[in-house]
């Protein structure tokens, strides 16, 4: 009766523990995403303040991380900027959310998103062609 009563108690406490923590990894995700948002609104603002001109010339970078592989986008901006301080931004972007995908057991479409074919400068603003 007594080794009944312990394993019904631990049986309980395991369901209870596994209960507990998926909860918690699921606020931690959440949390993650945020984080990774707010991320990439520092990229996109960064690069949204770049022009292009004679003087400027348009790059792209990959951006972000599938869980299937490859980036989910190109972001397209000019040298007018801090490009050194962009790229480490982005570097720190795809590497968070590579985390945050085994981590979060995400998945995604296994698209091969390709970069663009040629940048183009046109009203001081670099456009990608596809």
């Amino acid at each position: 009766m007594k080794t009944l009563l312990i394993f019904l108690i631990s049986s309980l406490f395991l369901v209870l523990s596994a209960t507990r923590c998926d909860h918690q990894d699921n606020l931690n995700c959440d949390e993650k995403r945020q984080t990774l948002n707010e991320m990439k609104l520092t990229i996109q603002n960064l690069a949204d303040t770049s022009v292009c001109s004679e003087e400027f010339e348009c790059r792209s970078l990959a951006l972000g991380s599938k869980p299937c592989g490859g980036p989910w986008s190109y972001l397209v901006y000019s040298t007018s900027i801090d490009t050194l301080k962009l790229t480490k931004l982005v570097a720190a972007y795809n590497q968070f959310e590579k985390t945050m995908n085994t981590e979060c057991g995400l998945m995604s479409d296994c698209a091969m998103v390709m970069p663009p074919q040629q940048l183009q400068c046109k009203n001081n603003t670099c456009i990608a062609i596809y």
